[in-house]
C-alpha cells in the first residue's frame, strides 16, 4: 500500500526535516536551510569554494577534513579571526579557502541522507531561489522535485517547523511555475507569495531572526534577506557541493 503521507500522483512537492525527506522521494531534492546552511553554502558557491556537508563537528569531522585537505568550519560562538564558522559573514571574509567541510546537524545532514539514497541534491535558499528554479526547469521535464524545509529543533530534539524555511522552498516552487504541485507544495508558495514584498524586513522578525540577531550575528540575517542575489546552484555530487550556475 501507497504511504498516504508521499504525496504520490504530483510532480512537484513538499515536506519538513530528515523524517520528511525520507518519506516523499524526489528526483531532485532542494533542501532548505535559510538561517543558515544553504545560505552559507550559497556564499561559498559565490566564491568558487567547495562545500562538505558534515552531520557534528566532532574528532570525526577533523579527520573528514584532513583527507580532503579541507577547512573545518568552527561553531558561531567559537570563530575567531581568520576561523570559518556556519555564519555566512564569516565565509564572505574567508581568505585562502578552496574547500571548506561544514557541519550541520538540520540541513547539511538532511542533505547527506538524502545524495545517499540516489537523489540529485541542491542546496537552496532565498539568495538562489529563482537561480535554483531555473537550473531545475534546463534539466527537462519528467523529474520529481520535492522541496524539504530543514526547521530548527526545540530543546527536547522535536522539530521545529521555521517559518523562514517555509519562505525559501515555496519561493523555489513558485519559481518553478508548475501546475502539478501537491497540496503541502501549494501552501508552501501561498505562505512565500503573502510576503514576497516584505521579506527582508520579516526574515529578521522572524524567531530565528530575531535569535540571530539577539546572538550578536545581524549580518547573517541579512545575508540570508538577499533575494534572488545569487546565481549559483550548488549540487551535491560525491560528497561535495560546489555551484553550477
Amino acid at each position: 500500500m501507497t504511504s498516504p503521507y508521499a504525496q504520490d500522483g504530483f510532480s512537484v512537492g513538499f515536506e519538513w526535516g530528515p523524517v520528511g525527506a525520507g518519506v516523499v522521494a524526489g528526483d531532485i531534492v532542494a533542501v532548505v536551510d535559510v538561517l543558515s546552511f544553504t545560505t552559507a553554502v550559497t556564499v561559498a558557491a559565490d566564491l568558487g569554494i567547495e562545500v562538505y556537508p558534515y552531520r557534528w563537528r566532532d574528532e570525526t569531522a577533523v579527520a573528514y577534513a584532513d583527507r580532503r585537505n579541507a577547512k573545518l568550519a568552527v561553531g558561531r560562538s567559537e570563530a575567531g579571526p581568520g576561523d570559518v564558522s556556519l555564519s555566512p559573514v564569516t565565509i564572505r571574509r574567508a581568505q585562502g579557502v578552496a574547500r571548506l567541510v561544514l557541519p550541520s546537524p538540520n540541513g547539511s545532514t538532511i542533505a547527506k541522507e538524502l545524495s545517499d539514497g540516489g537523489a540529485t541534491v541542491i542546496a537552496v535558499s532565498l539568495r538562489n531561489r529563482q537561480a535554483a528554479a531555473d537550473w531545475v526547469k534546463a534539466q527537462g521535464a519528467g523529474r520529481r522535485v520535492v522541496a524539504i524545509a530543514a526547521g530548527e529543533r526545540w530543546h527536547d530534539g522535536s522539530l521545529r517547523p521555521a517559518v523562514e524555511d517555509l519562505w525559501g522552498a515555496g519561493g523555489f516552487l513558485s519559481a518553478l511555475d508548475q501546475n502539478d504541485l501537491s497540496p503541502e507544495a501549494r501552501a508552501a508558495v501561498a505562505a512565500y507569495d503573502a510576503v514576497a514584498d516584505e521579506l527582508p524586513n520579516l526574515l529578521h522578525e522572524c524567531a530565528s531572526g530575531r535569535e540571530l540577531t539577539q546572538y550578536g550575528y545581524p549580518e547573517d540575517v541579512a545575508i540570508a534577506a538577499e533575494v534572488d542575489q545569487s546565481r549559483s546552484v550548488p549540487v551535491l555530487r560525491d560528497g561535495m557541493m560546489f555551484g553550477s550556475t
